[in-house]
């Protein structure tokens, strides 16, 4: 029995479809009142739990040989920052003592490349210098510690091999991401323009199998970047206006307009009790060129690279099916 945690997200999603189409026995944990979308017709057992609920936890794990931990708290924008840190950290701290308690032969850890460095004017790798202090918000801190948090288990003797995925893109992004939201506003004419950054993209069902030869060939301690191609942001908006057949924002916006505007919004939704709708987290944190090199991956798990074009075609054609695009 293999459990996978974060199964009703857009890569945990993925990674239960990945294992059953190999034929494995799938369990997810999910909580009460989650939605269950990405779980519709799927032949797996259901584990209801949370990552605050250790005996949950416990529970869940039982019989269970690989655990594939996907799930977090993935918000740039949280009224109180402890609610990250007690999904996040204390969570993924919990569900490692519990895998560990009951001998699991591998667990897959699902970080991100937010928790990596960044190097300027190139691309960052699994050895790039990194500390608290440059994590940007605290989203990017909460993964960071959690990601401490796996190394900490892998020193004690628990089997843990981390991923970090770049920027996915692809079918099932049900929230959807702050990705995924970003084709759904360019697909709803609300990207009037641009700022300079730029982002690794990867196909999401590569990800996926990137989870499964991370835990076959990957090395007990070690991450690995699992990502693609790094793109500006312009050229991905230019990618999808030729998918699509939509005009393309021209107009690149100095930074301080959107940082300035995020402020705001961000403030606002702060005293009104609602999320903003442009997070100042998210525009701070595309000053950086979020660029990656996943070769190692590439090299040592035979991580697959697939077509951009293909993943954001996918993307684009589940958006519309799906509802988020207006007609």
């Amino acid at each position: 029995m293999f459990l996978v945690t974060g199964g009703t997200g857009f890569v945990g999603a993925h990674v239960v479809r990945a294992l059953l189409a190999r034929g494995d026995a799938v369990r997810c944990l999910v909580r009460e009142g989650s939605d269950l979308s990405n779980l519709e017709d799927l032949e797996i057992e259901r584990a209801v739990g949370d990552l605050r609920d250790e005996a949950s936890l416990r529970a869940a794990m039982d019989g269970v040989a690989q655990l594939y931990h996907c799930a977090a708290d993935y918000r740039l924008y949280c009224k109180d920052p402890e609610d990250l840190i007690r999904t996040n950290v204390d969570g993924t701290r919990a569900i490692l003592s519990a895998a560990e308690d009951v001998g699991v032969e591998r667990v897959v850890y699902t970080s991100s490349v937010g928790a990596l460095g960044l190097v300027k004017g190139g691309s960052a790798d699994e050895e790039t210098p990194v500390s608290l202090e440059r994590m940007i918000g605290n989203y990017k801190r909460s993964k960071y510690l959690a990601e401490r948090e796996a190394d900490k288990a892998a020193a004690r003797g628990v089997p843990v091999v981390i991923v970090n995925p770049s920027t996915p893109v692809g079918e099932l992004d049900v929230k959807p991401t702050p990705t995924g939201k970003m084709i759904v506003d360019f697909l709803n004419r609300k990207m009037p323009a641009y700022v300079k950054t730029g982002l690794n993209l990867v196909d999401v069902r590569d990800v996926a199998q990137g989870h499964l030869l991370a835990a076959e060939k990957g090395k007990v301690g070690e991450k690995y970047i699992l990502g693609h191609r790094n793109m500006t942001l312009k050229e991905i908006l230019d990618l999808l206006a030729d998918i699509t057949g939509l005009s393309a924002p021209r107009v690149r916006l100095p930074r301080a307009i959107p940082l300035m505007a995020a402020a705001v919004d961000t403030g606002l939704a702060r005293l009104r009790g609602r999320e903003p709708s442009v997070p100042l987290e998210g525009v701070r944190m595309s000053k950086y060129m979020m660029f990656f090199d996943g070769s190692k991956a590439v090299r040592e798990l035979g991580m697959p690279q697939s077509s951009i074009r293909d993943a954001l075609a996918r993307a684009v054609d589940w958006f519309r099916e799906n509802g988020y695009v207006k007609a």
